[in-house]
């Protein structure tokens, strides 16, 4: 401190700061009292000269990088400013081990005298024995008040989320805060009419490339731009050009972001703690995730149709801006991989073809080679007959559900699960009978031990045969109210006549083309249909069903076997090989 004296003149920074979790006060107001205190308080000062104030509003005292208190360091390093004042040590700065830095070390090695008026401290009078123990407690205090309510704000945020409310700052593109309910996510009619856009182009094949230029050429802004457009102070780090573009990569945010179909989404970053505020990805396990938060813009399974394209090996036709039909569904049914797409002119006439790619890579396969368009129609043919089988399922199951056998299957089961539940309570209460008997002598340790292991034992198995009911009754219930949602996705395309990319992707999981040219289609939601299945040859077997495709149904003696797989297919349409199906491309060319 010897360069600090009292008969000289300082030229003073006047520092000031606020952040949001400093109270109720107006932000404007609080920064203008401060300033206000401080300069009442150098007013007797003829020794301090004012030469610029400092405002850091809406900042973090735990934080010293903050935009204008650097800047007042570069003004202490340059030798235009040697004195600071601030109306308390709070102000300074939260954090214990800066704000100690900064005041025992980095002041008085640039002869910086310090000043924090409501705490009675000025450096230019050295330190007295309560300084020395009373200034660095002050400045834990303050550190610790900073931790409790950063641990306060990460509680309740996680409340909010966890409850399904908003808070980022803004809302996603295709959504708009509800002027009445901040943290309440609307739809924006417009931003979401392009969101629909971007989904339906990506179903129907196009890539995100291609979709991105056509926003482009479209004229629609970026999601940056249109917040921008709307009156919102939105600023990224993302953006090179002075009007943002929309690009692939934004339209891949869209194409995966949860949030269009009603699941809010939120804390997948946070920082280690209140001081380091370094941002950090969270595991997607431990992202919150709430259903049904708001009202979805795109039907779940196009999002999941989507997810599925997105993860796919897509090759797009040359000089064309979608996929090719089956692009990514057809596999070798042998080696499992991917069939590729090829063509080959012939006389004037050009042929498609698809091949393993093993085969053309490395030779490890043989070429299943089948004419593309041949295949095409095949998979149209199976899908027709997939979805008609479907509408006469529902029709099944609608009659299923009039039938007292099925609640009679509920309420055996739970009668079942109630018989199980008391058994366990008898083991539970045999033990602790053994425990009593144990305590009063009348058995040995050795008898104890041998009858707990023989009741935990039964214990064991009845609690598996409980949870085994459980999903049972659970199962039983489903299948008379779950099968609607699936079976609609069918229904839609009841008249199909030409298959497209879209309905290509959004009902078929993939296809398996064999060597002998035989395919196999396996059909979405496969396990849904299988299990309606097992309902219905369940039920056959004790009550005759009638046939609505037409056909004449089972007599009761034979009504296992209707209407069962012989009506239904299994779910994985398997056409012949040869003539009677597909050729291949080489009896084609």
């Amino acid at each position: 401190m010897e360069n600090l004296k009292k008969d000289r003149i300082y030229h003073a920074a006047v520092y000031v700061r606020l952040s949001k979790e400093d109270g109720d006060k107006e932000e404007s107001d609080s920064i203008v009292n401060q300033k206000e205190l401080i300069r009442a308080y150098l007013e007797d000062k003829p020794d301090i000269e004012i030469c610029g104030e400092w405002a850091d509003d809406g900042y973090s005292g735990a934080d010293f990088e903050r935009p204008n208190f650097k800047r007042m360091i570069r003004e202490i390093e340059a030798g235009r400013i040697d004195c600071v004042v601030v109306k308390d040590l709070s102000r300074f700065g939260r954090n214990f081990v800066e704000a100690g830095r900064y005041i025992d070390q980095i002041f008085p090695a640039l002869g910086v005298r310090f000043i924090a008026v409501n705490d009675g401290f000025d450096s230019v009078n050295g330190r007295t024995s309560s300084d020395r123990i009373l200034i660095p407690f002050k400045n834990l205090i303050n550190d610790a008040y900073c931790r409790d309510i950063s641990v306060k704000v990460r509680s309740q945020l996680e409340t909010k989320r966890r409850k399904g409310d908003f808070i980022g700052s803004f809302a996603i593109y295709g959504y708009l805060k509800d002027p009445c309910d901040r943290h309440r996510l609307v739809v924006d009619e417009y931003a979401a009419g392009v969101v629909k856009d971007i989904f339906r182009w990506k179903l129907e094949g196009a890539s995100q490339q291609r979709i991105a230029d056509r926003l482009n050429d479209r004229g629609e802004l970026s999601p940056m731009e249109y917040k921008r457009f709307c009156g919102m102070r939105y600023q990224s780090g993302f953006q090179v050009n002075s009007k943002a573009r929309w690009t692939a990569v934004a339209v891949g945010r869209i194409l995966r972001n949860e949030l269009y179909i009603g699941t809010m989404v939120q804390g997948k970053r946070t920082t280690p703690n209140h001081k380091v505020k370094k941002t950090i990805l969270k595991p997607s396990g431990e992202w919150v995730r709430v259903e049904c938060s708001h009202e979805p813009v795109i039907d779940k399974e196009d999002f999941l149709a989507v997810g599925r394209l997105l993860l796919q090996d897509t090759r797009v036709a040359p000089k064309e801006e979608t996929v090719y039909l089956l692009s990514g569904l057809v596999f070798c049914g042998d080696c499992g991989q991917n069939m590729v797409r090829n063509s080959v002119c012939r006389n004037g006439k050009t042929y498609v073809y698809y091949m393993c790619g093993n085969n053309r890579t490395n030779g490890r396969c043989s070429s299943h080679r089948v004419n593309g368009g041949q295949l095409e129609q095949s998979v149209l043919l199976a899908l027709q007959q997939h979805i008609a089988q479907t509408v006469d399922m529902e029709q099944v199951l609608a009659y299923i559900d009039t039938l007292p056998y099925h609640q009679a299957e509920v309420e055996k089961a739970d009668r079942q699960l109630i018989k199980k539940q008391e058994e366990a309570e008898k083991y539970n209460r045999l033990k602790i009978s053994l425990y009593e008997s144990l305590r009063e002598g009348l058995v040995d340790k050795g008898e104890y031990l041998e009858l707990k292991a023989l009741y935990d034992g039964k214990l064991q198995a009845v609690q598996k045969i409980i949870v085994k009911l459980r999903e049972e009754i659970e199962d039983l219930l489903q299948r008379r109210t779950g099968c609607a949602s699936w079976i609609e996705q069918f229904k839609k395309y009841q008249n199909l006549t030409e298959m497209t990319r879209h309905i290509a992707v959004a009902l078929i999981e993939r296809i398996d083309v064999f060597e002998d040219c035989r395919i196999r289609i396996r059909f979405k939601y496969q396990d849904s249909y299988e299990r309606a299945l097992d309902m219905i040859e369940s039920v056959g077997r004790f009550q005759p069903l009638p046939d609505f495709s037409g056909r004449k149904a089972a007599a009761p003696e034979k009504a296992a076997a209707a209407p069962g797989k012989e009506a239904f297919a299994s779910g994985e349409e398997t056409a012949g090989s040869g003539e009677d199906a597909i050729a291949s491309g080489k009896e084609a060319m």
